[in-house]
C-alpha cells in the first residue's frame, strides 16, 4: 500500500479551514485514504475525507502524519496539500 509521510504546514496544524480542504481533496479520489500521526499504529488512522476526523488527531504545525492508501496519486496530492500553509 503507498504511504508517505508528510510535515503539517499551516500555523493552525491541520484544524477547521485546512482539514476541510484535505477531506474536500480526499473526497475525490475513490480509493480510501487515511491519516495518522506518524509512529502511530496504522489502526488508528482516520479517514482523511472527513475534516472532523482530521482534526481529531491534533496534528499542529511541524508534526508528522502518514498518509495511508492503495492509490498513490491520492497520496502524493494528500500530502502535497498537508505541506502547504493551507491558511496564507
Amino acid at each position: 500500500m503507498p504511504s508517505r509521510n508528510a510535515i503539517v504546514g499551516s500555523a493552525v496544524g491541520l484544524h477547521a479551514r485546512p482539514a476541510a480542504l484535505v477531506a474536500q481533496a480526499a473526497g475525490e479520489y475513490d480509493a480510501d485514504i487515511t491519516l495518522r500521526l506518524s509512529g502511530d499504529d496504522p489502526d488508528d488512522g482516520v479517514d482523511a475525507a472527513s475534516s472532523l476526523m482530521i482534526m481529531t488527531l491534533g496534528a499542529g504545525k511541524g508534526a508528522e502524519v502518514t498518509i495511508d492508501s492503495e492509490d498513490a496519486a491520492a497520496v502524493d496530492r494528500i500530502a502535497e496539500l498537508i505541506e502547504q500553509d493551507l491558511d496564507a
